[in-house]
């Protein structure tokens, strides 16, 4: 539930802001007439991540018990490639995000209403799809069914509340100390889907080891205790893991924090007496 609402918060608040760029833009444009094409935009973005969603779970229902691990799998290595490009993308472009979406939208408008449409379209359907994969990967194995749909729900309403907060100037967050940090927590949750989905993979026969233990600690970390299920579903840390997921899980998580961590790059600003022009 925790992991699915940090999903639903850190994805949703993306969403959300560029929804409120958008509003904004044409707002203070005083081109109000166009807000009905950006709401159908969102709105058949929405339509889209939640039926791609469905059709990850009903395909998934569908398959027999190797070809559901390999396609469970598949999604969950698919999620981490997507969650770890969005986590450095949003750290590397927040900054310049809002012009870049304003001049997109100022050109769309030139256009027409379709382009208006179609723009706040992809600029909400990316979010979504990640959303929809990536709830999808962390869920797997879940006992509790209810739990990761409300923990998504409410991170989603939360998003959209501090959202809305934002764009009436009712709340200030410093969001780039919000992006790091729950940036860090989703590289975690990364982490934990990456060796689920090495595990389903072992479990399909494609990689060896399922019963090479690393280590066990279940007499430290019970399954059935309340601190052992969080850290299972929030991060899959496990108290048995095989040696190749404890391997894998360490492989992507030491170097992606690290580098998460490193200081952006200064742009360098050439000086006077090596531009080419005071030569």
């Amino acid at each position: 539930m925790l992991a699915s609402y940090l999903i639903g918060l850190r994805e949703g608040l993306e969403a959300t802001l560029v929804v409120s760029v958008l509003v904004a833009f044409l707002v203070k444009s005083d081109r109000k007439d166009r807000l009905l094409h950006v709401w159908v935009g969102v709105a058949a973005a929405v339509v889209l991540s939640v039926g791609f969603g469905a059709l990850l779970t009903f395909t998934a229902a569908q398959l027999d018990f190797t070809s559901q691990e390999l396609f469970e799998a598949i999604t969950s290595l698919l999620a981490v490639v997507f969650v770890t490009w969005m986590i450095f993308w949003m750290r590397r472009t927040a900054r310049a995000l809002s012009g870049e979406l304003r001049d997109r939208l100022g050109d769309a408008l030139q256009l027409g209403s379709l382009a208006v449409v179609v723009m706040a379209f992809l600029a909400v359907a990316r979010e979504g799809l990640e959303t929809a994969l990536l709830f999808f990967a962390s869920v797997q194995g879940a006992t509790v069914n209810a739990q990761p749909l409300v923990g998504i729900g409410l991170g989603l309403l939360t998003a959209v509340a501090i959202g809305w907060g934002l764009y009436r100037s009712a709340l200030r967050i410093n969001l780039t100390r919000f992006f790091t940090w729950t940036g860090l927590l989703l590289i975690l949750v990364a982490g934990g889907i990456f060796k689920y989905g090495v595990h389903d993979l072992q479990e399909a026969g494609v990689l060896p080891g399922l019963n090479t233990h690393a280590f066990d600690i279940s007499a430290a970390l019970p399954a059935d205790s309340w601190y052992g299920t969080l850290l299972s579903g929030m991060f899959n840390i496990t108290p048995q893991p095989s040696v190749l997921e404890a391997a894998t899980w360490a492989l992507y998580l030491v170097p992606t924090l690290i580098l998460f961590l490193l200081p952006p790059r200064a742009q360098r600003v050439p000086s006077p007496e090596s531009s080419p022009s005071a030569v």
